[in-house]
């Protein structure tokens, strides 16, 4: 017998999940890196011994969508209250969006500050995307320098302190974006669509759900999507569509790809889990943009994570105060659009897609980890468990059942569409760069080990 290996972790007895194989196998963990991979039975010896018997180990999630809010917002979610929620929903980098921040993160000096702000509360490590507006064209290579992973823009309405492009303009940031290699994300719905579609309900005395609904029709995600990747084919730019709602949106990405147009995607936990017929009876709880779809239009949109043409389940987590949702108070136009996910979207996309579809675990493995970490230069220090890339890893107990509970979510405001969903197949331990970090539920980590990641290894 061979002399022992020598680790300060060990996860043993788990069956490793990748993106295209799942098998039985040791996890050796030194400093923050993984060092090997080996067969059990072989000798060891650890500082600490992590059992996985009867468990699947994951790589650490990447969440390719996330709004936190902070500095300026975080009385709707902070980074101590937004990553903690993370980091025990399996999530361990957080990829956080540029607006509903105080200002809105559009060049390096806001950028720092913003960094200064959140770097001690940070329970995962995080990456940013930086912002994509009509006012800072100029400034999108020093975001790029400081570290920005990809660019973020609207084809489509949002709030009135950060502006949308046209699709003229989003034409020439692509073209700005090409000369350094970077990627411009686009929420893709068209806004003269969703405007009219919400005067012509506004016409009506008592506007209702349905008139929501039919304001953002299928057709506003699909034209706006065409046209960022026709303008992404003429430029030769990449672009990723953020948050695809409807497996036609889909099918046009898919045909893009195929034709060779480095046109990235992602879908969310509630696109997956989720139908308008919860908007229409719970209203603005499941308020979200682009709105949820049809229950047909889920099962058809889970064929796409499943081929690979949707490489990334994010959050998209956009957390309010209650009284933000109040329909009294703002009407149905009014308020607040968005859902908070970021601690339920691994756990409900596990449920949805392994339990109750049969697709294979290492689907989820990859649109949580290698896929995300392509799209966005991670790959080589995250999104998958290899010898050499940080030690990120989720343990998921598949036979664990579990019911979402306000009281269980570490968000700021205890709300959630999530909240009441049943399913199973849980993270029960979240580790982070060799460090345990939450527990059966529990944020057991420290404050501050999070750290900021930045776009350094290549795609593709």
């Amino acid at each position: 017998m061979g002399a022992k290996m020598m680790f300060d972790l060990v996860v043993k007895n788990g069956r490793i999940v990748t993106s295209d194989q799942i098998f039985s196998a040791n996890v050796g963990v030194k400093g923050e890196m993984i060092a090997a991979i080996f067969a059990p039975g072989l000798p060891f010896e650890a500082k600490d011994v992590i059992d996985a018997k009867g468990k699947y180990v994951f790589p650490g999630g990447i969440d390719s969508h996330a709004h936190l809010n902070d500095p300026g917002y975080n009385w709707r979610e902070d980074y101590t209250h937004g990553t903690a929620a993370a980091i025990v929903g399996g999530y361990t980098t957080i990829i956080d969006m540029p607006l509903q921040n105080e200002p809105a993160m559009t060049n390096g000096n806001i950028m720092d500050k913003k960094l200064e702000i959140v770097a001690p509360q940070a329970y995962t490590d995080y990456c940013f995307w930086g912002g994509l507006v009509d006012y800072n064209f100029a400034d999108l290579k020093e975001l790029d320098v400081k570290g920005c992973v990809a660019f973020k823009s609207f084809i489509g309405p949002v709030s009135p302190d950060y502006v949308p492009l046209t699709i003229g303009q989003a034409r020439e940031a692509m073209e700005i974006l090409r000369e350094f290699d970077a990627r411009a994300g686009f929420h893709c719905e068209d806004y003269s669509l969703i405007k009219w579609g919400e005067e012509r309900a506004k016409r009506k005395a008592k506007p209702d759900w349905q008139d929501f609904l039919d304001s953002r029709p299928v057709i506003a995600e699909l034209i706006a999507t065409q046209n960022i990747i026709e303008c992404a084919r003429e430029t030769g730019a990449k672009v990723h569509i953020c948050h695809v709602s409807h497996p036609k949106v889909a099918q046009a990405i898919k045909e893009a790809q195929l034709d060779g147009v480095d046109v990235t995607a992602e879908t969310c936990g509630h696109y997956l889990s989720m139908t308008d017929k919860d908007v229409l009876a719970h209203g603005s709880l499941f308020k979200c943009a682009p709105p949820l779809r049809s229950a047909e239009d889920v099962d058809a949109l889970w064929h796409y994570v499943e081929d690979g043409t949707l490489s990334c389940i994010g959050s998209d987590h956009s957390p309010c105060e209650l009284s933000e949702k109040s329909e009294e108070k703002h009407g149905i136009f009014g308020a607040w659009g968005g859902i908070s996910s970021i601690q339920s979207t691994i756990q409900a996309a596990y449920s949805e897609g392994v339990v109750k579809r049969g697709i294979s675990p290492t689907v989820i493995a990859h649109a949580i980890g290698e896929g995300p970490a392509r799209v966005f230069g991670l790959y080589g220090k995250k999104g998958a468990i290899r010898p050499g890339f940080d030690a990120d890893m989720v343990i998921l107990d598949p036979d664990a059942k579990w019911e979402i509970t306000a009281d269980s979510l570490y968000y700021v405001n205890k709300i959630s569409a999530f909240v009441g969903m049943k399913g199973q197949g849980l993270p029960v331990c979240t580790i982070l760069r060799g460090k345990v970090m939450a527990r059966n539920g529990k944020l057991v980590g420290e404050k501050g080990f999070g750290k900021f990641v930045k776009k350094q290894w290549a795609e593709g």
